[in-house]
């Protein structure tokens, strides 16, 4: 069964960015790389400190719409909820 992520990067002052992707290690890798133009590589935003998981696609197209819905403090909150100290998630993926 296929699965998709929604996910949450930031950088070094904690900007953030929010996506979706069905391969969460490969897009991860992009950012981190640059591999495509736009606000990530503009930003440097390279550490992964949020995903979820699903296996709908519609329902993480939604999640994601949703989440950049929200104000700033609540994105903070959903963030430090799990990951209270902003770890890169992805740390050691690609050692």
């Amino acid at each position: 069964m296929r699965q998709y992520y929604v996910y949450i990067m930031t950088n070094g002052v904690r900007t953030l960015y929010i996506g979706v992707t069905n391969d969460l290690t490969r897009r991860v890798y992009e950012h981190r790389q640059k591999l495509a133009d736009g606000f990530t590589n503009k930003y440097n935003i390279t550490m992964l400190v949020h995903y979820e998981v699903t296996t709908d696609v519609q329902s993480a197209i939604a999640r994601e719409k949703q989440l950049k819905g929200w104000r700033r403090s609540k994105k903070v909150d959903l963030i430090e909820r799990v990951n209270p100290a902003w770890v890169d998630l992805s740390l050691g993926w690609y050692d």
